[in-house]
Parts: C-alpha cells; sequence; structure tokens
C-alpha cells in the first residue's frame, strides 16, 4: 500500500467509558481498571487494525464534554467507542454529543461473561449494570439522531472482535475521504451522466476535494528515456509479469514499453508531489500522452492509489477509501465495469473488464504484460497487464450522485471461472454470477441509478461498506440473496420519503 495508507494504520480510536459517583470511588477504580483490561485484551487479541486507547472514566457534563472536545482537536483520534459500565445518565452526555464530530461505536457489553449465582448481591449489580447503563444511553444516542455502530456481546467474543474490526476499518475509509484528494486528469468523458456529480456537496458531506489539472502536469515529471529508474522499472516488469515477446528488449515494440514505464513514474511523482490519494483520467483528454496509462494505472492501483477512468471522481475516491479499509485483508479491490453479459439455461454471469484499467491484486497468478490495439482516443497502442481475477466470494459498490444525496449500492456476486480459455481478450477481466439472480440483480441494479463503474472488491464484505455508509450519511442499497424487486421499489419510495424529511439530521 501507499504510504499515506500506513500512516492511516497509525490512527488511534479512543475507548471512553461512562460511569458517575453515586457508587464511590471504590467503584470507580474498579470501573477504571476493568476499561484497562478490556481495551487491552482487544488490542492483543482482536486483530484490530486500529489500535484502541484508554482515555478516563467520565463521570461529570463537563468531563464528557472535555473529553469529546479533545478526540475531535486530536490528529489521532479517528473514532470513539463509548461504553456505560455502571449506571451514566445520558444528560451529561448531550453537550459532548452535540460537539463530537468523530465516528462513534457502541459497545454494549459487561465486563463478567456470567452471572455468579451464588454469590450475587447488590454491589455486583451496582458495578455490572451496563444492560441498565447502556439502554439509556442508546436511548439519548436515538433522541439526538447521532449515527452509530452497536456491537452488543461479551468482549472476549471473536464475534464482537469481528465486529469491532470492521467497523474500525470502515472509520478508516471514513477518515481518509474526510481528507482525501483527487485529481481530475483532463475532464468527463463527453455526455456522460453517471460519471458526472457535485463536487461541492461531495466536500461539504465527505470531505473529498476534486480538483482538475492538464495532462502537462503529469508530463513535466516524465523521465528521459535513459534515466536509471526506467531502466529499474522494467527490470521490476520482467520480475513480476510475464513480457510478451514484441516488447522485450531489441524486439519492435520495446520502446512502447519504455514509453509505458515513463508515464507510471511521471503520473506517481505527481500524485506524491500533490498527495493525491486518487486520480482519474480519460482518452478524450490524452493531451502530449503518446498512449493512454494501461500498465501504469493498474499497478497504481495496486500500490493503494484510487482511480476512476472517464473522469469518475466518485469512483475513484470510492475505491481509494475501500483500498484503505482492506489493508492486510486477502482478496483484492479494483475498479471495474459491468462490461458483457452470458444469458444461458443454467445461469447467467457477468464479464467485467475495462480498457485497460483493472488492479491485478483481483489475481493471485502471474500477470502477462502485453500491448495491443485501441480503438479509441487517437494514440498509439497501450502497454497493459492481461489476466484472470480469483473466483469466490465478492461485491460490487457504485456511489452516485442524485441530486439531493449521494447514494451507495452494493451488489453481493460469486466470482467464478470462465467456462473456457479467453485468448483474444485482450485485457484484465473478471468473470462473476450476481447474487440473487443476474435478472434481479440488474432490474435492482438499474432501478437504484447503480452505475456502470464499480469497485469490485473481494476482501471487504458488505458489513464494511454498511458502517463506512452509516457513518458518513450515505443511503445505502444493497442487492444480495434475499433481495426482491417488489420491496425494493418500496425500499426506494420510502428512502424518498426519509432523505427528504430527514436531510438535515443525516
Amino acid at each position: 500500500m501507499m504510504d499515506s495508507s500506513q500512516a492511516l494504520i497509525k490512527k488511534e480510536i479512543w475507548f471512553m467509558t461512562g460511569s458517575q459517583h453515586l457508587y464511590g470511588q471504590d467503584v470507580l477504580k474498579k470501573v477504571d481498571h476493568h476499561t484497562q483490561t478490556i481495551v487491552d485484551v482487544l488490542n492483543k487479541e482482536a486483530n484490530l487494525l486500529v489500535r484502541l486507547v484508554k482515555k478516563q472514566v467520565v463521570t461529570t457534563p463537563e468531563e464528557i464534554y472535555q473529553a469529546c472536545l479533545e478526540g475531535n482537536g486530536s490528529r489521532n483520534c479517528i473514532g470513539v467507542m463509548l461504553w456505560m459500565h455502571t449506571f451514566s445518565p445520558a444528560k451529561m452526555w448531550i453537550r459532548g454529543l452535540q460537539n463530537l464530530t468523530k465516528p462513534i461505536c457502541h459497545l454494549h457489553t459487561q465486563f463478567n461473561s456470567e452471572i455468579p449465582w451464588e454469590n450475587i448481591d447488590m454491589d455486583f449489580m451496582n458495578l455490572n449494570q451496563s444492560a441498565h447503563g447502556d439502554r439509556e444511553f442508546g436511548f439519548l444516542l436515538t433522541r439526538m439522531r447521532k449515527r452509530r455502530k452497536i456491537v452488543v456481546g461479551h468482549w472476549k467474543s471473536k464475534r464482537v472482535h469481528k465486529q469491532i474490526d470492521v467497523w474500525s476499518r470502515a472509520v478508516l475509509g471514513w477518515h481518509e475521504m474526510q481528507n482525501l484528494k483527487i485529481a481530475r486528469i483532463g475532464d468527463n468523458m463527453r455526455e456522460v451522466a453517471v460519471t458526472e456529480g457535485n463536487k461541492v456537496s461531495a466536500q461539504i458531506q465527505l470531505g473529498m476535494s476534486v480538483n482538475g489539472y492538464d495532462t502537462s502536469d503529469v508530463l513535466k515529471h516524465l523521465p528521459d528515456k535513459g534515466d536509471r529508474l526506467v531502466s529499474e522499472l522494467i527490470q521490476d516488469y520482467e520480475d513480476k509479469y510475464e513480457i510478451a515477446q514484441d516488447l522485450k528488449s531489441g524486439e519492435s515494440m520495446h520502446d512502447s514499453l519504455i514509453e509505458a514505464a515513463r508515464i507510471e513514474i511521471a503520473l506517481s511523482r505527481f500524485l506524491k508531489e500533490g498527495n493525491f490519494g486518487a486520480f482519474t483520467n480519460t482518452f478524450e483528454n490524452l493531451g502530449a500522452f503518446k498512449q493512454l496509462p494501461g500498465i501504469a494505472v493498474q499497478r497504481l492501483m495496486e500500490k493503494g492509489y484510487g482511480f476512476g477512468a472517464e473522469g469518475d471522481w466518485k469512483t475513484a475516491g470510492l475505491l481509494r477509501c475501500m483500498k484503505v479499509m482492506s489493508a492486510q485483508l486477502e482478496g483484492g479491490t479494483s475498479f471495474m465495469e459491468d462490461y458483457t453479459y452470458h444469458f444461458s439455461q443454467e445461469r447467467s454471469l457477468v464479464l467485467g473488464s475495462h480498457m485497460l484499467e483493472i488492479c491485478p491484486s483481483i489475481t493471485t497468478g502471474r500477470p502477462s504484460c502485453e500491448i495491443q490495439p485501441l480503438g479509441i482516443g487517437g494514440k498509439a497502442d497501450p502497454v497493459r497487464l492481461v489476466f484472470d481475477g480469483e473466483p469466490g466470494p465478492g461485491l460490487n459498490a457504485s456511489l452516485i450522485d442524485l441530486g439531493n444525496r449521494f447514494r451507495l449500492v452494493v451488489n453481493e456476486v460469486e466470482g467464478v471461472t470462465p467456462e473456457s480459455r479467453l485468448p483474444h481478450l485482450p485485457v484484465a477481466r473478471v468473470l462473476w454470477e450476481a447474487k440473487p439472480d443476474l435478472e434481479t440483480a440488474a432490474t435492482a441494479w438499474m432501478l437504484a441509478g447503480g452505475a456502470h463503474h464499480t469497485v469490485y472488491s473481494q476482501a471487504l464484505s458488505t458489513d464494511f461498506l454498511e458502517d463506512w455508509s452509516e457513518m458518513s450519511g450515505i443511503e445505502l442499497l444493497v442487492i444480495d440473496l434475499e433481495t426482491k424487486i417488489r420491496a425494493f421499489k418500496d425500499k426506494i419510495k420510502s428512502n424518498e420519503v426519509y432523505y427528504h424529511l430527514f436531510q438535515n439530521t443525516i
């Protein structure tokens, strides 16, 4: 992953426990000790990507308010986990929660796992009353219309660990979007609707900043053909990929491989200099580029950058956030496009691909590095990596602008192995079966307004995007095994009313 992803992993989630002075100092000391124990165990055993940091036990409105302000002001704190060990009268939390701007996870747990039947007394009851305190707190969060993740179960449970890890990764994605800079190299593909959108609204709600640049801004970073870095990059290509014969040194198209390497270096320098986490380009605004960036974009995605073709900045931003969320998880995440269908009597399938730009993270095989004709763009034939995606569970996600709000559409899919080789298809691709079936999934997708560009991931499940969309205030529509068109239509209609009435509180 790119350097900024490594920096994100160093972020913190603050663990704050609520109590009160009613039960005396001995109880508060036990609450503090129990909190430290839980944080230590979660950090050690839950395999969290984001480290939990224990904060003081808060017992008064002023302590709560100050703790929330400190969380807001901390550069390392990206989210807060809240737990009421004892009863903590929720009105104490109002001022703090009104000012808290970080995502919230409400952990509904208790220190003991089982009731000590023979020894239980009122001292035990007063200390271990999360069932009481968290319900009071939950009411206030609902009353204040605060978005949050609720995790219920004992803190040693593997299921609880998994839910916390999913949420914490979603917080990383939220934090990345809040600070993301996207470079739009060239403009949008002409006359295309879905790749457009309101960039001001996106920055207000999601934080990502999208600005335009000319191809000359990139090409000023182009190294000379004889530059040492070019030679080293071509050697890297030869080490990692099966190089087509005509691209090898001394062969007819070797200069095209050199040009592709120069473009990758230029793009990498441009993105690093501008601190961009994602970028777009389009074949209609290539300027002095000699070829449409193919292998360069593929490899930059593999390093963690977000990308969207034809100026699709929303997909570029979503891809970057999903790359951050999936750090160190198995499976890849890539820019994708629904390209063509396979209708048969047994099942209907989708072949996903694009002109060039599919991330190698979705294959475990050794890609082929090839040069093939490209019938659009008016430039020289581009170099690209060709491979098949892996079989297995995955999803496609599309972030769209509906004018009055953003919507995230997710379709759960199953990657499958092609029935035969594809010797004449000169692009990377993946074949999948849409759930519950292609006919239902495609109908629901189009009813929802989902784009033809998506982010395809086998590293993330819907749970990650559910948490991310909740904390981002984005409408989520999921197409899965349970989807029925009549109910899906009703869901869209009810959401229209909900987001119209509550658009200032979501």
